[in-house]
């Protein structure tokens, strides 16, 4: 079994829509990026990657290639599935955190997680999504941007 543990940010602009686990979330403001800036699916793939041993997403997805221009951060996903596939692992399971103050995320945490699950063809049970505000403190405190945690555990697919 192996962990990996990843983390995103990015920041909130006028001109551009939420997307956090493939769910549009309707707000004033949406995150700043070369693809659709989905920090929550970026530290998700990050985990994945990193306990698989792979490069980072930046290294795998780089943001001076076109083709990943405005990419679903979902598609993304769905190609990190297949390196972990590829190399005999198995996703046990996804704990993840946004910490974003504004706007209100739970009523969209079932969307979130059923959409990464299907990404990754996992239970959604094995995906879980949390959010949390900084409490007025930092760049997410003051609306500046939006960040997220996710760790994953991954252990060889016993078919390997």
């Amino acid at each position: 079994m192996r962990v990996g543990i990843g983390f995103d940010a990015h920041a909130l602009v006028e001109g551009k829509k939420l997307i956090l686990g493939g769910v549009h979330i309707p707000y004033r403001h949406g995150l700043e990026g070369h693809s659709d800036a989905d920090v929550l699916s970026h530290a998700v793939m990050d985990a994945l990657l990193g306990a698989s041993g792979e490069k980072d997403i930046g290294r795998v997805f780089p943001d001076s290639e076109p083709q990943y221009k405005k990419i679903s951060s979902l598609l993304l996903m769905e190609k990190v599935k297949e390196v972990l596939q590829g190399k005999g692992w198995k996703i046990m399971n996804i704990d993840t955190v946004v910490c974003a103050q504004a706007p209100k995320l739970s009523p969209f945490f079932d969307e979130m997680e059923e959409n990464i699950a299907r990404a990754l063809c996992i239970a959604k049970e094995q995906i879980h999504v949390k959010a949390t505000t900084t409490e007025g403190l930092g760049f997410t405190g003051r609306k500046e941007g939006v960040s997220a945690y996710a760790v994953a555990l991954i252990s060889m697919n016993e078919m390997s």
